[in-house]
């Protein structure tokens, strides 16, 4: 019968494999749907943010759609590195790919805070905090979950051995 931790622990990686396709999708999204139209709004966003209620030369919007595909592909990436580093932190159910997943976080969420407060680009302030809330605390859980059933393992071993 499933423990109550085991359970959640389920839930949380479950989670994270979610997580990391919608990392994906909107990876696969950034790169491929520029010229579309579906990203116009949030284009235009960043558009005001650098140009005001200036007239916004074509040249700057095909750079920057050309930007996020760039951008779109290395998510598409970062998502694919994070589906197998939570693969593996499932099935060797080791804290370390979690630290790994940990550190990546926050390698990149306060560069990415402070470039987007600096440029004014309040919209990314809050994508980033609510992707910080969303992925950190699962995240330190199963570091915790899975280092102190390690630990406990390995004790239970060396004794098994003594």
């Amino acid at each position: 019968m499933p423990t109550p931790n085991r359970t959640l622990r389920n839930a949380l990686v479950i989670w994270l494999y979610a997580a990391a396709l919608m990392h994906l999708l909107a990876g696969l999204t950034l790169t491929w749907a520029g010229h579309s139209g579906l990203l116009d709004a949030y284009l235009s966003t960043i558009e005001q943010a650098f140009w005001g209620a200036n007239v916004v030369p074509a040249t700057a919007r095909t750079q920057q759609v050309w930007w996020l595909a760039l951008f779109g592909a290395t998510l598409q990436s970062y998502a694919l590195y994070m589906l197998a580093l939570v693969h593996i932190g499932n099935r060797l159910k080791s804290a370390m790919p979690w630290g790994w997943i940990i550190a990546g976080i926050l390698l990149w969420a306060p560069q990415d805070m402070l470039i987007s407060a600096q440029a004014q680009v309040w919209s990314h302030l809050w994508l980033d905090s609510l992707a910080l809330l969303l992925l950190l605390p699962p995240l330190f859980w199963l570091y915790r979950h899975d280092r102190h059933t390690s630990l406990t393992d390995n004790a239970s071993s060396d004794s098994n051995h003594g």
